[in-house]
């Protein structure tokens, strides 16, 4: 029979309780062990969803209070010491490496932070020495997987794998993180292995996700390296590797030939895959088929995937067919029943993180009673799916008769750049260097908390306008007085850059608790386009640009996917 399994699942919580936990131990007024507590019931919430839905692997390690590759820095004893020392706990270390530590007798900043291939997570880069040692700490997946197990759950612990996490560090003084250090990181990994098998894991995942990038010769041969080793670790359990975000082109032949159990593939974003399994699949292997897009929130297309499931079950055998998510859930929101805002028709197209678990679920179903035994949810999926493509919200003629109509003169400027840049200076008179500012001004408790009194029906419009044009008028007379040369008005009518945009553009919904994670603890909330629902206000004052609707905080980006093109955009 054919299982299901799932990679991944979001850490912040529905109600963003990590967020608040995370943030309130910064800030003193949250003990450790509270933090503690709050981890453990979300996880004991994430399991038990998993479980409803009826995922036979379900994770465990993939929960973080910050970041899954800083996690692993930590385990592996790799912490740089200089956020280690007197009076530092250990939890106090992990957070000064991701955000720094500034008081008396310490002060370091955070590791550097890049984003996680091409999503919209962040993650910490590791840092590694020449002489660097290594050995095991706690916690550790050990410690995850028996916390799992004393629940009642017996998950499939999820690892970053060795080769990629030492591809994603960086290396200080000369240090080559994969040719100095593979042989001590394996050992390590192999530790943790064989404790997981002896603990009774059945199945051990461990990503690769670095090996869906162009890789050398001698990375590939690192990762045979590897899992050689690994392999002679692995007792009783099972080994999956797993990659996701493309295709793994050249590394095909390398992954196949690996002594592991099974491997995992992202067959979303990952077509050319597709093409080399259909070619040949090593016999005897289980094969990890990422169908469920683990990365957007619409619905799932099951016939199309059922038809790919089935001709992979004929040709590794249903009994060797795992059907999961292309990757981790972590980069969609969680639950989708909580917009309670959104329309019956949108939410029909959508699909957040639990709503993917019942598709993975419905599609193993599939796979091994036949499609009669969800024939009701094939039939209501393909309708959903044909009125997402033939409404008029995803296709307006008007728009697209106007650009289809544009003609190429239209597309280029009147006037050349040569001629328009003396006109320009003849009128703005601007010195060969002009001084200006970007984008807006800080948005002051005061703006904030006048905009929620405006909201609130507090103030009147006229009264809220006067407050925005005294604030302007300040901006710009400081602006002024510092001898700027182009002056900006501070932008203050607006809440969140984005969240305006939307606002005032036809085709977009704003979700109430669509929270993904970008870093850290907390994340943007999702902006679906479709209708222009006005946002219900500001969240925790404490957070500028905190709002349950689309929301950026500063310095970071979410995905806006417009139905009518379905393309995204920064």
């Amino acid at each position: 029979m054919a299982v299901s399994a799932n990679l991944g699942f979001p850490r912040i919580g529905s109600q963003r309780e990590l967020k608040k936990a995370t943030e309130g131990y910064w800030k003193g007024t949250v003990t450790a062990e509270a933090l503690h507590q709050t981890a453990l019931a979300l996880k004991r919430i994430h399991w038990a969803w998993q479980k409803s839905a009826g995922i036979a692997h379900i994770a465990s390690n993939d929960f973080s209070f910050y970041d899954h590759v800083l996690d692993t820095a930590v385990w592996l004893g790799a912490l740089p010491a200089r956020y280690q020392g007197a009076g530092i706990s250990q939890l106090g270390a992990y957070f000064a490496a991701a955000r720094g530590m500034q008081r008396a007798g310490t002060d370091v900043t955070a590791l550097p932070m890049k984003k996680w291939f091409d999503t919209n997570y962040h993650y910490i880069v590791p840092e590694l020495t020449p002489g660097q040692t290594f050995r095991l700490q706690e916690p550790s997946p050990v410690a995850a997987f028996l916390e799992a197990k004393k629940e009642g759950v017996t998950t499939r612990p999820v690892l970053l794998g060795p080769v990629s996490f030492l591809l994603l560090a960086r290396g200080t003084d000369g240090c080559r993180p994969l040719a100095d250090h593979l042989g001590a990181v394996t050992a390590i990994y192999s530790d943790v292995i064989s404790q997981l098998a002896r603990a009774g894991a059945e199945w051990i995942q461990l990503d690769e996700p670095c090996f869906v990038q162009d890789r050398t010769a001698a990375e590939r041969a690192a990762l045979t390296t590897a899992y050689t080793t690994l392999a002679k670790a692995k007792g009783g359990a099972k080994l999956m590797v797993q990659t996701y975000f493309g295709p793994v082109g050249e590394s095909y032949e390398t992954l196949c030939s690996l002594p592991v159990d099974g491997l995992g593939f992202d067959l979303v974003r990952g077509a050319a895959t597709l093409e080399q399994i259909r070619r040949e699949f090593p016999k005897g292997k289980y094969l990890g088929a990422g169908v469920v897009d683990g990365r957007n929130i619409w619905i799932n297309d099951l016939a199309r995937s059922l038809a790919t499931l089935e001709e992979l079950a004929g040709r590794v055998g249903e009994d060797r067919l795992i059907v999961q998510p292309s990757c981790s859930l972590l980069h969609v929101p969680i639950d989708l029943e909580l917009e309670t805002t959104l329309d019956s028709e949108l939410k029909g197209w959508l699909a957040f993180a639990k709503q993917k678990l019942t598709e993975v679920a419905l599609l193993t179903r599939a796979v091994n009673d036949g499609r009669a035994a969800i024939a009701d949810q094939l039939a209501a999926n393909q309708a959903a799916l044909l009125r997402r493509q033939t409404s008029p919200r995803t296709n307006n003629p008007a728009v697209r008769r106007l650009a289809d109509g544009l003609t190429a003169a239209e597309r280029r400027r009147a006037v050349p750049y040569a001629e328009r840049s003396p006109q320009q200076q003849q009128r703005l008179k601007l010195p060969l260097y002009p001084t200006t500012t970007i984008g807006s001004y800080p948005q002051t408790p005061e703006v904030r908390q006048t905009r929620r009194q405006f909201l609130d029906g507090q103030l009147t419009a006229a009264q809220y306008d006067q407050f925005l044009e005294s604030q302007i008028a300040s901006i710009v007379g400081f602006q002024e007085k510092l001898g700027l040369d182009v002056l900006v008005h501070g932008e203050f009518e607006r809440n969140d850059m984005v969240e305006y945009f939307g606002e005032q553009l036809e085709g977009f919904a704003f979700t109430q608790n669509g929270w993904v994670q970008s870093y850290s603890d907390d994340g943007p909330l999702v902006a679906l386009c479709t209708v222009t629902d006005r946002p219900t206000g500001e969240g925790d004052a404490d957070r500028p640009g905190d709002y349950p609707s689309m929301v950026l905080r500063a310095g970071r980006s979410t995905k806006i996917r417009h139905l009518s093109t379905d393309s995204a955009c920064d």
